[in-house]
């Protein structure tokens, strides 16, 4: 792949940006299959079929080629491949046939973004397909119908497929549309925040899909169902501000939760709201945000050495991906390009990209069960983890830290037998016996609100602790009370920072640890319980952002009964 560096200007003006999505995806042609219905980039499995994984790899550029074509836009070869792939993809005799589906199959995730580009772009990939290609369209996505979708995000799925076909004069089902939408409804809880489900989380999926997708049946149904569609812009308006304190200055959101391969889909939210005409921010500031993040990505080693997208999150790294992750997952992020759809004369073309607005240092999300910090370029989260696991990896890792950065990232474990393995970053770490344990679900009842948190919780049995984490105009101070039943030992860790590089350095004396990398520092210091500053160096690859890290920490001897940790996280 070329080694370009992408900078504003590469998404200053429609052409530019549209040049920019033609050299993002361009690398992916030489993999389409010769019906044009498959990609096949990468040989790593998800849990679903081989079958349906190169199916998705060949629906997710739609969602940022639908709004190149929406706008204006051309680039016959992909226009060629896509036309020539639905045709084939959805006609049984075919030997590329995308086959029948069963309850929650994963093509109906792809069904989202082929129903995307029949809303947005109908001129490209519906109009010139013959009659027979479009009653077999038709009846492919008339499959969603007929099984059951997971009871979470995946019901808007249903929904936009079923929107598609009434948009384009087809048989659709205002049953299935219904039922998705009660379950939407089910699912919010205020302020423009919903769970993921009945026991889903407050985290990405939020800007992924539950709100803006509520925006893009908002724009097609606006005639029919005023009062609905206004109630789903009325909630993308409250979200927004919210949202908004999740990124940094320079463009990155932070690192939180599951699905973070799909990257720059993190600012999908505030593109969706452009195309829906739904004005959440000031213009020249909205463009700020999408510019900054999409530079802020594109620069990062995020693809392999044919320019393709990888599974990973700040460079290619399988250990943190989900069992759903395809080689073509990742493509999901284009849904990030909704603005190319803006019509020439649309004011966001001309306007500049303004920093973000002042934001207040500390900001309580109390929809999000957030306690938000910032200062002049880092961004963290305070949360106080889930209550319950899913079916989910590493979901520890992903929601039962104390922090998570813009900076950062956060650390997944390889295994427990060794610290360096358990990579434990951002949180209390106890070895008993031969294996370390780590903070992982937070007891019902815990507090959350502009004084800080405090929750209970425990490790392993025998070992009880209530924290307290108090923020302070430097970082955070936390106060651990543990009850324990035996002897053993403790470490309070701070981010993982890189552990080489410009400006990279370490020290620790006393109570303290310090660790510096070029664009920030970690400190570590023991106030009460004995502790010491020391320092780990991971396994490679367990950061997101960073493949070589460095955690400053505080080592703690732990007694039987009761006592009390006090650390000082600062950076």
């Amino acid at each position: 792949m070329e080694n370009y560096r992408y900078t504003e200007a590469d998404f200053a003006t429609k052409a530019a940006a549209q040049k920019s999505l033609v050299r993002l995806l361009q690398p992916l042609k030489p993999f389409y299959s010769p019906g044009g219905a498959q990609l096949a980039i990468g040989a790593t499995s998800a849990h679903y079929e081989d079958e349906a994984a190169r199916m998705e790899a060949f629906a997710r550029p739609l969602w940022g080629l639908a709004p190149f074509w929406a706008g204006g836009g051309s680039e016959p070869g992909f226009e060629a491949l896509y036309r020539a792939g639905l045709a084939h993809g959805t006609d049984p005799a075919h030997p590329e046939y995308w086959g029948k589906c069963r309850d929650f199959d994963q093509k109906f995730c792809e069904m989202a973004a082929l129903s995307y580009a029949i809303l947005l772009a109908p001129q490209t990939v519906w109009q010139p397909l013959s009659e027979e290609e479009k009653a077999n369209l038709t009846e492919w996505l008339w499959e969603i119908n007929r099984s059951e979708c997971c009871a979470c995000n995946w019901q808007w799925f249903a929904i936009l497929t079923n929107l598609a076909l009434k948009s384009v004069g087809r048989p659709y089902s205002r049953e299935r549309m219904e039922a998705g939408l009660a379950m939407m409804e089910g699912y919010y809880e205020g302020g423009g925040w919903y769970r993921d489900g009945a026991g889903g989380e407050k985290d990405y999926y939020n800007p992924f899909v539950m709100v803006p997708y509520g925006l893009l049946y908002a724009m097609f149904m606006q005639k029919e169902e005023p009062e609905r569609c206004a109630r789903f812009r009325r909630r993308a308006r409250e979200f927004a501000p919210d949202f908004l304190s999740w990124f940094a200055p320079n463009g990155a959101a932070i690192a939180y939760g599951r699905s973070m391969t799909y990257r720059f889909a993190q600012a999908a939210f505030f593109a969706l709201c452009l195309l829906a005409g739904e004005e959440v921010l000031a213009l020249p500031v909205l463009k700020g945000v999408l510019v900054r993040h999409l530079v802020w990505w594109l620069n990062r080693p995020i693809f392999d050495n044919a320019g393709v997208l990888t599974i990973g999150y700040g460079y290619p790294n399988l250990q943190m991906s989900e069992s759903y992750n395809g080689p073509g997952s990742p493509y999901w992020g284009f849904i990030c390009f909704a603005f190319l759809a803006l019509p020439d004369s649309h004011p966001f073309w001309a306007a500049p990209c303004a920093p973000l607005p002042g934001l207040p240092r500390l900001q309580y999300l109390p929809h999000a069960n957030m306690l938000m910090q910032r200062d002049g370029s880092h961004t963290v989260a305070l949360v106080p983890g889930r209550t319950g696991l899913d079916d989910h990896s590493h979901t520890v890792e992903k929601y039962c830290k104390f922090a998570y950065s813009s900076r950062f990232g956060f650390s997944v474990a390889r295994s427990p037998y060794t610290l360096a393995q358990a990579a434990p970053d951002s949180t209390l770490c106890f070895k008993a016996g031969r294996l370390y344990y780590v903070k992982d679900l937070t007891a019902p009842g815990y507090s959350i609100g502009p004084e800080g948190l405090a929750m209970r919780w425990s490790p392993i049995e025998g070992i009880r602790v209530t924290t307290r984490i108090l923020p302070t105009p430097a970082g955070h101070i936390r106060e651990h009370l543990v009850e324990s039943d035996l002897d053993c030992e403790a470490y309070d860790c701070g981010f993982a920072l890189p552990a080489a590089g410009p400006n990279a350095a370490r020290a620790a004396q006393g109570p303290t640890a310090t660790a510096r990398c070029q664009n920030g520092f970690c400190t570590v210091t023991a106030l009460a319980g004995g502790g010491r500053g020391e320092f780990l160096l991971p396994d490679p690859n367990t950061n997101l952002v960073c493949p070589k890290t460095v955690i400053p920490m505080a080592a703690y001897p732990i007694c039987r009964g009761s006592q009390t940790l006090r650390t000082e996280v600062s950076y």
